[in-house]
């Protein structure tokens, strides 16, 4: 019953960041919406890590499966991808060193705000 609850709490904040998308004058993708919805819950205490815990391990555990359908899809766009195979794989390769980049660079932050904080409380 437990884990029934927790995907009751995830679909309920995706409904309702799928009414505010819906709401809004302009395109905004909702999952962003929800993702910034579940973090202001978590953060005021209205949802605690606990009562979600269980799912999301499971939905990060199985986050591959759900790659398929925009992996799948990738064949419909074969002809438009060969045209341009150049661009797309500097995109591509572009794409992946910036975010590699980016990583690495925040986890050095934030190891070291952590080191700060730990050498502070010692």
């Amino acid at each position: 019953m437990n884990i029934l609850r927790q995907i009751l709490i995830i679909a309920a904040v995706a409904w309702v960041s799928e009414c505010i998308a819906l709401a809004l004058p302009f395109p905004f993708p909702s999952s962003v919406i929800a993702m910034l919805l579940l973090l202001a819950l978590l953060l005021a205490g209205a949802v605690k890590t606990s009562s979600i815990r269980d799912v999301t391990a499971l939905l990060t555990g199985e986050l591959s499966f759900f790659f398929i359908p925009a992996s799948i899809n990738i064949i419909n766009y074969v002809a438009e991808i060969k045209s341009a195979l150049i661009p797309f794989i500097l995109v591509c390769t572009l794409v992946t060193v910036l975010t590699f980049a980016v990583t690495a660079y925040v986890t050095t932050l934030v190891m070291h705000a952590m080191g700060s904080r730990q050498s502070k409380e010692d």
